[in-house]
């Protein structure tokens, strides 16, 4: 887990640019088919495409493992985290809901 943190890490501060009027976060899908979690960086400049940049792809296919890494993820990098794949599951400690509603990406 702490080698999947340094690379995710290490991936962003490349790509985290901050530009004035350029909005950053990062996507996080559930992949069933392959059993992976992937986790992407997008960042859209006003009036222009959206750019997705696949950061990582987690092998360990586990809510618990996921919940620690993004914990983990999150006292160091304070973007937003979108959640696709993930409708109506919950997180094993908390047992909040990950994501609510479908996105049109589903």
């Amino acid at each position: 887990m702490n080698s999947d943190i340094k690379i995710i890490k290490g991936r962003l501060t490349r790509l985290f640019k901050r530009r004035p009027k350029t909005r950053y976060w990062l996507m996080l899908t559930n992949d069933t088919y392959d059993q992976t979690y992937n986790l992407f960086f997008n960042s859209q400049r006003a009036n222009e495409r959206l750019q997705s940049v696949p950061l990582h792809k987690l092998a360990h296919y586990d809510l618990a493992n996921l919940e620690n890494l993004l914990k983990a993820l999150r006292q160091d990098i304070k973007l937003t985290i979108e959640f696709v794949g993930f409708t109506g599951e919950r997180w094993p400690a908390s047992q909040k809901l990950i994501q609510r509603k479908r996105v049109p990406l589903e």
